[in-house]
């Protein structure tokens, strides 16, 4: 449980927090003003924050700020130690707002999931996660990605050698699926539409093993500036990141092998990562962002080349931005075929050859993931 300094540090936090603003957001801003919290105190902190709108439903609204925070950590307590604790229909009745479940009917698997502290996932260098584990003294690998390792240390990963020198990156399971579905070869040429910070672009430059060249384009020329430094770091050089606002103007007038198209989304599938966007998501941005991923797949679908691989991903689990996008880029595209996401393995439990995926929180213990893909027919 808490301490009295943990709950009231955590009660200024969730004091700070508004409408416009992220409970992680306001975590650093609230720590980079308190600087001499040390990091057992800042872990603290934000385990007693995001349990706090982990359990939010379960709270009693006229109680103190403190005593709120008190009450989710003594649920989250119980919890952990036995997941049965909470009956399901509890579950689906106040850990999610009411607008999700005529969009997706989450597995009573991914309710309990939702509710757990998440995992730490890192990407290895392709080939390097056993020596990255040893070296590391902390990892555990999974069989749904040969380069993947759930990190179990408590180290500041940030401060090691291993990141400092590129050995690494941070990337959770899930967005490590989606490049393995790309399946990028060395030597091609991809575009990674909405690169953000270069996550998945640095990915596909390795899997491409710093061959050929990746188009990272993204509005946000911050999210670029960071990729760019941990490109340098990485030590990878094929890839060219371009300022695009996702207009009809293209950035380029190249064709591509690969396309990739992992768009803005509700983010229903980081809900146990950032449980505070469970509250402020709404059912009218779940539409908007649908008509949005559904113009940038039109968009860029004639920049491939005849025979190339197009790849849509979202880390959402509602049907409006997963198969009712899918479904209608394709009935809109009869010069696209829908072709099988993951080549060689159906990982969470997914359906070998399925041209549509989900990846459900429980089945990788990773974020929720919907991934599609297509073929342009060959003339």
């Amino acid at each position: 449980m808490p301490d009295q300094t943990t709950l009231n540090h955590a009660a200024q936090v969730l004091a700070t927090i508004g409408s416009d603003q992220r409970a992680d957001t306001a975590l650093r801003v609230y720590f980079e003003r308190h600087r001499y919290l040390q990091p057992p105190a800042r872990r603290a902190v934000s385990q007693a924050v995001f349990a706090y709108f982990r359990w939010l439903g379960w709270l009693d609204s006229k109680a103190s700020p403190q005593k709120r925070i008190e009450q989710a950590a003594a649920m989250h307590e119980r919890f952990t130690a036995d997941p049965k604790s909470v009956k399901p229909q509890a579950l689906a009745r106040f850990a999610v707002p009411e607008w999700l479940a005529p969009e997706v009917n989450l597995p009573p698997e991914s309710l309990v999931q939702l509710q757990r502290d998440p995992n730490l996932w890192l990407r290895a260098r392709p080939g390097q996660a056993a020596a990255l584990a040893k070296s590391l003294f902390a990892g555990e690998p999974t069989p749904h990605a040969a380069d993947a390792l759930r990190f179990t240390g408590r180290q500041d990963l940030f401060r090691t050698e291993q990141f400092k020198t590129g050995e690494f990156e941070i990337q959770d399971l899930a967005s490590q699926l989606v490049g393995i579905a790309c399946a990028p070869q060395p030597g091609a040429t991809w575009w990674d539409v909405c690169a953000g910070e270069g996550g998945k672009t640095l990915h596909l430059a390795d899997l491409m093993q710093n061959k050929g060249v990746v188009w990272a384009t993204d509005r946000h020329t911050g999210r670029l500036d960071t990729l760019k430094r941990r490109a340098a770091r990485a030590k990878l050089f094929n890839y060219r990141a371009v300022a695009w606002e996702g207009g009809t103007r293209l950035p380029t007038k190249a064709k591509f092998d690969g396309i990739l198209v992992d768009a803005p989304c509700s983010g229903v599938g980081t809900w146990q990562r950032n449980p505070h966007a469970r509250w402020t998501t709404t059912l009218e941005d779940v539409h908007e962002l649908a008509a949005t991923q559904l113009a940038l797949l039109n968009q860029v679908a004639g920049s491939l080349k005849p025979g190339g691989r197009l790849v849509y991903s979202v880390c959402t689990l509602t049907r409006s931005e997963t198969s009712a996008v899918a479904d209608a880029f394709t009935a809109a595209h009869p010069e696209l075929e829908p072709v099988p996401v993951f080549a060689d393995s159906a990982p969470g439990g997914t359906t070998p050859g399925a041209t549509q995926v989900v990846l459900w929180p429980h089945a990788v213990e990773a974020n929720g993931m919907f991934i599609a893909a297509w073929r342009s027919r060959k003339p």
